[in-house]
């Protein structure tokens, strides 16, 4: 794993994480708002919340299978960073001394 791959991933998770939160509060206030309607009469109101029950169904199932993906990824990333540091432990020593070194300056800052 080089360096450009482990900050791209770095900088990419956090922001994965964020939208997978994102996008199950929708989801819940998309079915908390099928429900308060659930008493609307008329046809066009059943059809517009079949159409969007249909459409939350294959958001969730999306959502659980790009879950899924970034969990196995998250898997992956940890076993070659963990073959990495058992390969290399000094560099990985340098590695972790050099970016706690920049987190304390940053924190310092403040």
């Amino acid at each position: 794993m080089d360096a450009k791959s482990s900050n791209l991933n770095a900088i990419i998770a956090p922001s994965k994480d964020r939208f997978m939160d994102e996008m199950r509060i929708v989801v819940a206030d998309a079915e908390e708002l099928l429900q308060a309607t659930a008493n609307q009469a008329g046809e066009g109101a059943a059809v517009a919340r079949a159409r969007i029950q249909k459409s939350l169904k294959v958001a969730k199932d999306r959502l659980i299978e790009a879950e899924a993906v970034v969990i196995e990824r998250t898997r992956q990333a940890a076993k070659i960073t963990d073959q990495y540091v058992h390969e290399n432990p000094w560099k990985a020593i340098g590695i972790s001394a050099g970016a706690g070194v920049i987190i304390g300056m940053l924190i310092a800052r403040r």
